[in-house]
């Protein structure tokens, strides 16, 4: 596997900064989540699978590694769940301990795809297999330092706890995987717009009906380009073509992202954002810009106001060492949002329907929609 070129030594006013971001995300990740085999004997409750398009190396078996690849590569994953957990809880065997499917997440089966064709028809299976109106996918994009494995891990996560309905599909980009490989994770998210587009036209013509797009911290940023090149090549296409997008701690310069929405024309429907202002990666990668905010930790929501996006500001529930992943590590805000008709609501913007205003204080600021969620109505 190939390894970026090293990095010049950093100026010395943004060294600390640096050591910040390394530290923050050291902090929770001591042993990193991997895929390891349930075994041909081992008794599993429930299964879940992740459809997966990645721009990444393919290193043999079943894995991918930090590499680029001049190309895309489909998969498909098989994931047990482990039957007795709490919502929020991710384990998986650590060092040698032996693999539990009571206990944690692990590897029931898997393919990897010769092309895109056999990719569709097997997505097409899983699309059909569900009602009509249930033949949604999720498409995650996962953001800086995660590795192959842990990305996969953590939408079968999310979506046990949030029950999700549709499909899951994972696009998984090159990131170095390490907390000093900002720089190499910020131009491998550019390398593979082309690869999220593709990967969206494949999803779509394996017969899906509405396709959601989530994107977490620097994928928020793959996904905000990948819509805007979209819009480049088929102006108006954006909203005919997604059903809705939401970004997670979004690692999105403010500017940036103002000028990807004006380029992108109407946003599709409901575009929600999650942010917390105690979410120390963030406000650490802000410093490497010389700005204050980022999206994810924005401190005024009237930046935003002329655009059609519910803002969800869950800033008190940001109570971990980093805040940057709180919406799947707090299990009073996933029990709050698997509500699935407070959550469509609350990213509607429909305090009409009292949902909103069920989750904390609404405002309304011109086109935008905030939600400043209060953890005493979680209980």
């Amino acid at each position: 596997m190939s390894r970026p070129a090293a990095a010049p030594p950093a100026h010395p006013s943004r060294r600390w900064v640096l050591a910040g971001l390394a530290g923050t995300a050291l902090a929770g990740c001591a042993a990193r989540p991997r895929l390891v085999p349930a075994g041909p004997a081992a008794e599993m409750s429930r299964v879940r699978s992740v459809y997966v398009g990645t721009t990444r190396r393919y290193e043999g078996g079943l894995g991918f590694g930090a590499g680029r690849s001049a190309g895309i590569a489909f998969a498909r994953y098989d994931v047990s769940v482990p039957p007795e957990r709490q919502p929020g809880e991710f384990d998986w065997p650590v060092g040698r301990e032996a693999p539990d499917p009571a206990r944690h997440f692990l590897l029931a089966g898997g393919e990897i795809f010769d092309g895109a064709r056999p990719f569709r028809a097997d997505l097409a299976r899983a699309l059909a297999a569900r009602p009509r109106s249930d033949r949604e996918a999720v498409i995650y994009v996962h953001g800086f330092n995660n590795t192959f494995d842990e990305a996969v891990l953590r939408l079968v996560q999310l979506a046990e706890d949030f029950e999700l309905p549709a499909v899951a599909v994972h696009f998984s980009w090159p990131s170095a995987g390490t907390p000093v490989g900002y720089a190499y994770d910020r131009d491998s998210v550019l390398y593979s717009r082309d690869g999220l587009l593709r990967l969206i036209a494949e999803v779509e013509r394996a017969g899906v009906r509405r396709i959601v797009l989530v994107g977490h911290s620097l994928g928020s940023m793959l996904v905000m380009e990948a819509l805007r090149q979209m819009a480049v090549e088929a102006p108006g296409s954006v909203a005919r073509r997604i059903g809705g997008v939401i970004l997670i701690s979004p690692d999105l310069d403010v500017d940036l992202f103002r000028a990807q929405a004006r380029r992108i024309g109407r946003l599709p429907q409901p575009f929600g954002i999650f942010v917390s202002r105690r979410d120390r990666v963030l406000t650490l990668s802000a410093s490497l810009t010389g700005r204050r905010d980022r999206l994810g930790n924005l401190r005024s929501f009237d930046r935003v106001a002329d655009l059609d996006v519910t803002v969800i500001d869950i800033t008190a529930f940001s109570a971990d060492a980093a805040g940057h992943f709180t919406l799947g590590n707090s299990p009073a805000l996933i029990s709050l949002f698997s509500r699935a008709d407070a959550f469509e609501a609350a990213f509607r913007g429909d305090s009409a329907g009292n949902a909103g205003l069920a989750m904390g204080t609404v405002l309304t600021v011109r086109n935008a929609t905030a939600i400043i969620v209060n953890p005493l109505l979680a209980q």
